[in-house]
């Protein structure tokens, strides 16, 4: 798709009715990220999901998808503590999840960690610039390489995500002009979530495009749709049709 210039386009996914509706609408990549600890559990950052939690996800997700690629992410202390740590729980994702390739955070410090998944048979989409799991290191959700030797640092973390074999990389919060340079740069997909126009592909966490969360919407979110509303009217519908015995009619009772 790079090759021939198609755009990929990719969303997350944590549940079997979703997955089916993206892979039925025609999506690329399925991403089963990490990103479940903020939008499916609640927490305040990705760091408190577990490889279990991942792998559950996983199976659904692989129950709802017919066509679409379904990546699964690598949780924080996963991969981060050494190559056999990273084999076992990347095993385990494809194994017992039913994921056809894992994604982890981290450029040339992962590059090791990546080539030894690729050649244990897991395909490795790769992470670089605003990483999530380092959100402390950072200080924050804050955009990256806006500095020279900052922007330099994340142009060669991809290029060693590509050489240590990964079939993509997804480039977040970065200036729109590094992830174009990056693209052109390294011959593998590149996949943005606020870095720009010109990556080969697109990706954003299904429960905000939709609508569903709102606890906090970055800059790069964009709303097609709002679900939450929706869903609070057909449930205020429901609340007063039970209260007034408009429902359940006739037509949904059993003689």
């Amino acid at each position: 798709m790079k090759e021939k210039g198609e755009k990929i386009v990719c969303l997350t996914a944590y549940d079997y009715c979703l997955a089916r509706i993206l892979d039925e609408s025609g999506i690329d990549i399925l991403l089963v990220g990490d990103s479940l600890g903020s939008v499916v559990q609640g927490h305040d950052s990705t760091l408190p999901v577990t490889v279990d939690d991942v792998i559950y996800h996983t199976k659904a997700v692989v129950r709802g998808r017919r066509r679409a690629l379904v990546v699964s992410d690598m949780p924080f202390m996963t991969f981060q503590l050494g190559v056999d740590e990273a084999k076992r729980n990347a095993g385990r994702l494809v194994q017992e999840g039913g994921a056809e390739s894992v994604k982890l955070e981290g450029g040339v410090t992962q590059a090791a960690t990546i080539e030894g998944l690729v050649k244990m048979g897991v395909p490795v989409m790769g992470h670089v610039g605003l990483t999530p799991q380092s959100v402390h290191q950072f200080g924050g959700y804050r955009i990256q390489g806006r500095g020279e030797a900052d922007a330099r640092a994340i142009l060669d973390d991809a290029m060693a995500v590509e050489q240590a074999g990964a079939f993509a990389v997804v480039l977040e919060g970065m200036p729109v002009q590094l992830a174009r340079e990056i693209t052109q740069r390294v011959s593998i997909p590149t996949i943005g979530i606020g870095a720009g126009m010109h990556c080969d592909g697109q990706i954003l966490v299904v429960h905000d495009m939709l609508g569903l969360f709102d606890d906090f919407t970055p800059k790069f979110v964009k709303r097609y749709a709002n679900l939450k509303e929706t869903i609070g009217g057909a449930v205020r519908s429901y609340m007063e049709e039970v209260r007034t015995e408009a429902f359940p009619a006739e037509e949904h009772t059993f003689h």
